[in-house]
């Protein structure tokens, strides 16, 4: 049995992924907190959530929970994030992050402490998604520089960062299949008079309008034709679900930094 707490069980994520954790055997909802003044600090999780009492009040902070848990699973925040996963490394506990918006400082400041734990990091943990991002590689190859590359996405909103995660993550499969810097050939808004479009430019464009859950199209244009995938979420359940096979996956692994192509075996 492993026992889960959950950061921001309060939010959107986090709500979702209480409520489905009863469905999984194997997985035990033992904590869950929220940001310091949240107004809903010592109510009881599941009378928030709507599954009925379960006796495990919200907390206002991880140290009010991290050692009656073996593992917490964080949507919040990159902040809250970075200072979770410390505790979390300090006690030995697992992790599951898919927090989103990381810098490349963020990520250098948390790479000692995604080493010393069990951690699932995953921009989306959908299944289509990592499906994708398994097969984009390969058309990528196969097209070559005969085809333009753009990636349009969009969310509700609410959302913080921009481009999504996850299409950063496709732009960075693609950049690698071609053998392109990202920073070099990544072009995030055109406007005005910007000349041809160079050859290996990789376009990421973002979508921000009312409660999309997310979707992702990637564009591959040539010359009499084109190719769109598109994988569209209209649950956030997806991925609270493949967080919590996450965590369920994670159970008696080594210390170390895995994905959600490790969970899902597609590596």
């Amino acid at each position: 049995m492993v026992k889960i707490g959950i950061a921001g069980a309060a939010g959107k994520m986090g709500r979702r992924i209480t409520v489905l954790s009863k469905e999984y055997e194997g997985l035990q909802l033992a904590g869950a907190f929220e940001k310091k003044g949240h107004k809903d600090i010592g109510t009881d999780i599941g009378t928030l959530v709507g599954t009925g009492t379960v006796g495990i009040p919200l907390s206002e902070k991880i140290d009010d929970v991290i050692e009656k848990v073996d593992l917490i699973v964080d949507f919040t925040s990159v902040e809250s994030t970075k200072r979770n996963l410390r505790v979390s490394a300090d006690a030995g506990r697992a992790i599951v992050i898919g927090t989103t918006g990381f810098s490349k400082n963020d990520l250098i400041d948390i790479e000692p402490f995604v080493t010393r734990i069990p951690c699932v990091m995953a921009s989306n943990m959908s299944l289509g998604v990592n499906l994708l991002l398994k097969v984009l590689g390969d058309i990528t190859r196969i097209l070559g520089d005969d085809y333009d590359i753009e990636i349009i996405e969009a969310h509700h909103r609410q959302k913080k960062d921009a481009p999504s995660g996850t299409a950063m993550k496709m732009a960075q499969v693609i950049a690698d299949a071609v053998n392109r810097n990202l920073e070099e050939v990544a072009n995030y808004g055109r406007k005005g008079i910007i000349g041809a479009r160079p050859q290996n430019e990789i376009g990421i464009q973002t979508v921000r309008a009312g409660d999309i859950v997310g979707e992702h199209t990637v564009l591959f244009g040539g010359l009499g034709e084109r190719i769109e995938i598109t994988h569209k979420a209209s649950s956030r359940d997806t991925f609270a679900r493949g967080a919590l096979k996450a965590a369920l996956w994670l159970k008696d692994k080594p210390e170390g930094l895995y994905d959600m192509q490790d969970v899902l075996g597609l590596k």
